[in-house]
């Protein structure tokens, strides 16, 4: 059973269209990054699971249960950190989570722990009006946690952490992952979604334009690499089999480096060129696209196709 699926799903408010038949199914236990630029309706569809906004058309599922007959239920087995939240000013940390365990059937958690596990047990006894963003969103992730949800929605989780902050939330993230819950998070900083997601969809303009794993959708658009290998001696013979071995497209020199472009696959083949023309490997490196590369990509080719058509 899906955690999460969205059957042709469209939103419309008035003459806008956030979202347009959005197919989209996310597995039980894993970790799923959601992309797209500003007004892309990654907020919408959040939105839409937890039943803050009803769909134009379309079903949506969440944990098995139809998200908007069954809202309670889904709600009593999600865990939520929005993009927007506002704290209490005049409650501590500790009423907040105290609240969050209050408001689950069956939570037992200690608030302290909470508050521990997110880093803030130190500030568990302070107004959260006094709270910088980062330890604002500190606590509102620990609230999320409350309860061990089935499935967690976190929209732009690391808004406010420092590198730390966001590396914690990580490792959060992945511990949740592996006690068996799924975790559905939107976010525009790309090099979160790529260290902690085992696929990520694309939203554009309220459509799903890509949605794989990130080495899938690096195939998809070609799966080029860039392989920097340091050499003993670089000659001409050198360069010139690196260049007539398959999948190599462009072959430069940097003093006692070869920089390669190439298919991801042939790695290895450039290596056994380099060393059967005479020369040592003293040590490589490999570039893939980024993960911000893939996204231009993707937006910018729905651009182009929308264009032809």
């Amino acid at each position: 059973m899906p955690a999460i699926e969205l059957q042709g799903v469209t939103k419309r408010f008035g003459d806008v269209t956030a979202l347009s038949d959005v197919d989209l199914e996310v597995e039980e236990g894993e970790i799923y990054g959601f992309l797209g630029p500003n007004g892309a309706g990654k907020s919408t569809t959040i939105d839409v699971l937890l039943d803050f906004v009803r769909p134009t058309a379309g079903t949506a599922r969440v944990l098995g249960y139809d998200a908007q007959a069954e809202s309670v239920e889904v709600r009593n087995r999600v865990g939520v950190l929005p993009d927007a939240f506002d704290v209490y000013d005049r409650l501590t940390g500790r009423q907040h989570v105290q609240f969050a365990i209050d408001s689950k059937p069956h939570a037992d958690d200690d608030p302290i722990e909470v508050l521990e596990r997110v880093g803030i047990a130190d500030a568990a006894d302070r107004k959260a009006g006094g709270y910088s963003k980062g330890m604002g969103q500190r606590l509102v992730l620990g609230m999320a946690l409350v309860g061990q949800p089935d499935l967690l929605i976190l929209d732009e989780p690391s808004t406010g952490l420092d590198p730390n902050g966001a590396r914690e939330m990580r490792e959060i993230i992945r511990e949740e992952r592996d006690r068996g819950a799924t975790v559905f998070f939107s976010s525009h900083i790309l090099e979160q979604v790529e260290a902690v997601c085992d696929r990520v969809g694309i939203l554009r303009q309220g459509e799903v334009v890509a949605e794989d794993s990130i080495a899938a959708l690096r195939e998809a658009v070609g799966g080029q690499a860039t392989l920097t290998v340091t050499v003993d001696t670089v000659t001409e013979g050198v360069g010139a089999a690196v260049r007539e071995t398959e999948g190599v497209s462009e072959v430069s020199v940097r003093g006692e480096q070869l920089v390669v472009s190439c298919e991801d696959s042939v790695k290895r083949d450039v290596l056994d060129a380099i060393e059967d023309a005479g020369a040592t490997v003293q040590d490589f490196a490999t570039e893939r696209a980024s993960l911000e590369e893939l996204f231009a990509y993707y937006t910018e080719e729905a651009d182009v196709q929308e264009a032809e058509a």
